[in-house]
This record gives structure tokens, C-alpha cells and sequence, in this order.
């Protein structure tokens, strides 16, 4: 282990709390000792704050469940066929696991679950050296048998043991590789981007779910593209995403980005930019901004005089979107959001210079219902010409299309559009039962609503009954 090179450097130490102070004193009564694990101890040495906090110790669960009786708050055992036991005290959460010694059999990714014996076997069994160190919380000091602290300082990813036995163990660590890359901004080692790309195909063993959890994790991180690049660099992109690699061959319209899936890396940065920075990461306008494209690789087609047209690639895009989605088993309101938002990004380009009505902004803005937000930033985003005069002309227009938006939503509460007339008093003034006629008509209403903005009730039922006998609908005398 390296704990002579821990010793030479000076090293942030995890925060202790004096809950788990009190906790590793109790082990230690009884002579057993508690380590600090994991995500929290590798973010105490990059100097990043963190609040997962997993334990691990030489007690076995029963030793653990009987240290934590009389001390804890509440303590549970769901995961104690894996050697955790869980407890709350004092409102904190502490999970503790006995020293692992799992076996994998190969074909899943789910391993026998044996308990070890000492701290080094449990560390050099992890899935990367800056996630195999962990710190004694009595002693102190940090047990690193794997070189995690030197590669946390050189930004390296690498693994304890070779790439090919630890992902030939759990395929979903190569994900986790492109993952670790975006969430860190580390750089793979060369034998593990050496191992991914002869590998990659094994990702077919893991659920659509855990592999969906890593890609959220990765589009989530501080620097998605290098984690994105890997993923198509290795081939792992085949498997997860292959319309990313699609969209890689093809150039982009406007000859101004080496392909298509470039300019998508692009409108996937600047679209973070245009992020909230006091909120989470948004991952539905990510998705959105990663795979607003896709549906270019289907629609390219080569024109008279060298030029290339994606016609209707936002049609076929959504449909795409949802697809893949639906198969990387993302919530329906997930796949719905990010299908709508590929859907609308083409929309603005037909604001010109304003020449929009009252009426297509109206339907802009209920198009995208509670989108909108997010709609623009992607519109906002998807500019990424080199031409800085184009570019200011597309932000000037926007801006135009935005404060036209503004103005109208003012005047006319465009957050709650609705017919003028709700569907009793449909119901009540054409003598009809509830049905699908009564929808139409408010359907009716609602379009007019849009044309014309709000009317009065006279113009409203006026133009409902006019209506009404076009359909053949005869109202109740008055």
C-alpha cells in the first residue's frame, strides 16, 4: 500500500462528524476497525464536496447489527444479504459494510457475495484506483493499496486490477469509466480505453435500467462531452446511443462543423451554459441538446449544386428520440419532454424577421407549454455559426420573438389558454351530453382562441353556434 506516499503529501482529510467519530469509537471498544469508503473519500482528496458517506469494516453484519443496538436511532437490514446494515442517528444516514471478497461468475454482472478479511482485499476488488482508497477514521489516515491518491493528482482513471478483468467482472463499469470521465474530468488510461473498445459489446449483459442510470449520471456531470467522446471513441456509443455514431458520419447543413455530431457537442455545451447555475443539472434540455439532430442521418439528402437538405429531420428526430428513450427505459415524462422539445427546436426558423402573427406566437408558446423555458434555451443553443453577424442576428431575433411573448402573455395570461367557454356551458348551449362532440367544440374554441385571441362572450357563442350547424348540430331554441 502507499501510505508512505500519503504520508509525504498534504492530503484534504473527509470530514468526520461527531456522530461518526462517536460511531468508530464504539468499533473500536469492541477491536474493530471502521473506514470511510468510496465516492466521499476520493472527493476529500480532489477537494470536492460530497455527501455520500459509506463505511466499511471487519465486523461481520451481525457484529455490525449489535454495535449499532442501543446507539443508533433506527436501523434496518435490506441490504444485509450483502453484508449492509443501515442507521440513522441524529438525522445522519450511515450504511455499513462488511469487507468484501465477491466472486463474479462471468455471464451477469451480479457476484457471489463472500466477506473478506482485511481492508487492502476489499479495496483492490473496486471498480477504479481514485474509488479503491479508504480512510481509517480512528487512525486517521488513508489506506490506499491501489495508487488511488497519485492518480486523483494526475487525473488519471485506471483500474486496481487489469481493464479486462474488471469489466470482464461488471461490463457496466466501462460506462461508468465514460461517466467517471465526465463527472471528474479525469482522462482514461490508455489499457482502459484499450480494454473498452474490445469490450464493449459485453455491455449487452446489463439491464437497459442501470445502463440508462449511468448515462444520466454521465449527461449530469461537470464535462459530458469528454465523457460522450469516449463512449463513441470505444464503441460503447454502439450499444447505448448508435445514433450518436450515426450522426457522426454526416456533415452538418451549414459547412460550418466537421459533422453533425460535433455541432451536437456544441449546442450540448452552450445549452449547459444557458443552465440555471443555482439549480441542478437539467437533463431533459441535455438529452434534448445531445439528440435535437438524430434524425439528420435519415433525412439527408444531397441537392442540385452540392448543397445538403435534412427536411423534416425534426419529425423524424422526435420519433427517434422516443424510441431510443423508451428502450433505455426513461419515464414516460422524460421521453415526452425531450421528444417535444426535439420536435419544436426547427419552429423559430420560420420567425424570419418577425413576420410571425399574434396567432403563430400564441401557438408557439402553447405548443410548448411548460417547455418554453427550455425551448429556448435549445433555440438559443442550436446557434453555433462561426459568423459572428449571423449569429447577433439570430440573437437579435430571438430577443424580438421573446419580448413579443412577453407582451402577449401580459396581455392575455397565455400560461392558462382557453376557450372562452368551458365544456358545461358547451353542453348546456347546443343541448349536447358529455361526448366526443362536446370535444370538438371546445377543440374549436380553443384553435379560434389561438387565432384571435381572447373574445367576448357574445363573439364566443356567436361563433360556437355557427359552428354547431356546419356539424349539423341543431342548439335548443333560445
Amino acid at each position: 500500500m502507499s501510505r508512505s506516499l500519503q504520508q509525504n503529501a498534504v492530503v484534504e482529510e473527509p470530514t468526520i462528524t461527531p456522530v461518526v467519530a462517536e460511531l468508530a469509537a464504539r468499533f473500536a471498544a469492541e477491536g474493530k476497525r471502521l473506514y470511510l469508503v468510496g465516492g466521499s473519500v476520493r472527493d476529500a482528496v480532489l477537494g470536492r464536496p460530497t455527501n455520500d458517506f459509506d463505511f466499511t469494516t471487519d465486523a461481520r453484519p451481525a457484529e455490525i447489527q449489535k454495535l449499532l443496538s442501543g446507539w443508533s436511532d433506527a436501523q434496518w437490514d435490506t441490504g444485509i444479504a450483502f453484508g449492509t446494515v443501515g442507521a440513522s442517528k441524529k438525522g445522519e444516514i450511515i450504511e455499513i459494510t462488511t469487507f468484501r471478497a465477491d466472486v463474479y461468475d462471468g455471464v451477469t454482472r451480479n457476484p457471489e457475495v463472500t466477506f473478506g478479511d482485511s481492508i487492502d482485499g476489499d479495496l483492490v476488488r473496486r471498480d477504479f484506483t481514485v474509488n479503491a482508497m479508504a480512510f481509517d477514521v480512528v487512525a486517521r489516515e488513508f489506506v490506499d493499496p491501489t495508487g488511488g491518491l497519485q492518480a486523483a493528482r494526475d487525473g488519471v482513471l485506471d483500474t486496481p486490477a487489469t481493464p479486462q478483468e474488471s469489466f470482464g467482472d461488471d461490463p457496466l463499469r466501462m460506462l461508468r469509466a465514460a461517466r467517471f470521465v465526465s463527472q471528474l474530468g479525469f482522462t482514461a488510461a490508455p489499457r482502459v480505453i484499450e480494454a473498452m473498445r474490445s469490450m464493449a459489446g459485453e455491455l449487452a449483459r446489463i439491464t437497459p435500467e442501470r445502463v440508462q442510470v449511468e448515462l444520466s449520471k454521465l449527461l449530469c456531470g461537470a464535462h459530458p462531452r469528454r465523457g460522450i467522446e469516449l463512449m463513441v471513441e470505444t464503441g460503447l456509443a454502439d450499444i447505448v446511443l448508435p445514433e450518436l455514431t450515426a450522426m457522426k458520419l454526416e456533415i452538418d447543413e451549414h459547412h460550418q462543423h466537421k459533422d453533425v455530431f460535433h455541432h451536437s457537442l456544441v449546442v450540448l455545451e452552450q445549452a449547459i451554459d444557458l443552465e440555471d447555475v443555482d439549480q441542478s443539472p437539467d437533463l431533459v434540455l441535455r438529452i434534448a441538446a445531445l439528440l435535437h439532430d438524430i434524425g439528420k442521418p435519415a433525412t439527408r439528402k444531397f441537392e442540385a449544386g452540392g448543397g445538403v437538405s435534412f427536411h423534416h429531420h425534426e419529425v423524424v428526430g422526435a420519433k427517434m428520440v422516443r424510441k431510443r428513450l423508451r428502450a433505455l427505459r426513461y419515464s414516460k415524462e422524460i421521453t415526452e419532454d425531450v421528444a417535444k422539445l426535439v420536435y419544436l427546436h426547427l419552429r423559430f426558423h420560420g420567425y424570419g424577421n418577425g413576420e410571425w402573427t399574434d396567432s403563430a406566437v400564441r401557438r408557439y408558446v402553447t405548443d410548448a407549454g411548460d417547455l418554453l423555458t427550455r425551448l429556448h434555451k435549445l433555440v438559443r443553443a442550436d446557434c453555433t455559426t462561426r459568423n459572428k453577424r449571423k449569429a447577433n442576428l439570430l440573437k437579435r431575433t430571438y430577443d424580438s420573438l421573446e419580448e413579443r411573448i412577453a407582451r402577449i402573455a401580459a396581455e392575455e395570461d397565455l400560461a392558462r389558454v382557453r376557450p372562452d367557454l368551458d365544456g358545461n356551458e358547451i353542453m348546456k348551449m347546443l343541448g349536447l351530453p358529455p361526448g366526443p362532440q362536446v370535444g370538438a367544440a371546445w377543440k374549436f374554441l380553443k384553435e379560434l382562441r389561438l387565432d384571435r385571441g381572447p373574445l367576448d362572450r357574445d363573439e364566443a357563442e356567436a361563433a360556437l353556434l355557427d359552428w354547431a350547424r356546419e356539424q349539423g348540430i341543431t342548439p335548443p331554441s333560445a
